[in-house]
């Protein structure tokens, strides 16, 4: 069984339908020149290596086609492979799109962070629609969800069964590292979109406890 990508142009869609729609479009065209070029690195590097090594499955029906570029791959290798993507597609105003779990991942007012999924791996950086689109849906194994700017700069939150989250962020010594409980999903994603983009503006109104290890 294999896991597919699909790259396209960055603000295209915001929907599935517009994507969908998109997508149809594209059919019978032949690559737009970044399509072409991506679709040629990834063959390179993927034909640079031996066959039981090789990161890319049997390829999409479609391929590439338009301004849409269809990546199949093997599961054991969807972690190097989307971070291969990303390194294609953002530089080229180029969003990455996850059928599969139905993520739209756009470049589009992106701030560039380490982001970690704890049930998706990593990313590299983080949109206002992001963090709303995944920490509703973080679950087991890996509840969680971290964002890191620098050396000890960072905001993270683990989500409970009961359904509360614990988000806690430090920025750069452990003299300013904060933790709090949130019941409601929008406000932690409010806040870790807030502290990506350096406002603390509203951090106030929550009842913050400095956190000490012992």
């Amino acid at each position: 069984m294999s896991y597919d990508h699909v790259l396209l142009p960055s603000g295209v869609a915001t929907t599935p339908a517009a994507l969908d729609a998109f997508l149809t479009a594209q059919n019978g065209k032949p690559a737009a020149e970044p399509v072409a070029e991506m679709a040629a690195e990834l063959d390179r590097r993927n034909g640079e290596l031996a066959e039981a090594d090789e990161f890319l499955g049997a390829p999409a029906p479609d391929g590439a086609m338009g301004e849409a570029l269809f990546v199949s791959s093997p599961y054991d290798a969807i972690g190097h492979v989307r971070a291969l993507l990303f390194e294609l597609a953002t530089p080229r105003g180029y969003a990455v799109y996850d059928p599969q779990l139905a993520w739209l991942m756009d470049p589009a007012g992106s701030v560039p962070v380490a982001v970690s999924h704890g049930g998706a791996g990593d990313f590299p950086y983080l949109t206002r629609e992001l963090a709303h689109l995944w920490v509703p849906e973080l679950g087991a194994p890996g509840p969680y969800l971290i964002v890191e700017s620098g050396d000890q700069m960072y905001i993270q939150t683990y989500r409970h069964e009961d359904g509360r989250y614990d988000v806690e962020y430090r920025d750069g010594s452990s003299e300013r590292h904060y933790t709090v409980r949130v019941d409601d999903p929008s406000t932690v994603a409010d806040l870790i979109w807030s502290w990506t983009i350096g406002d603390r503006s509203h951090f106030d109104v929550l009842d913050w406890q400095r956190l000490t290890f012992q």
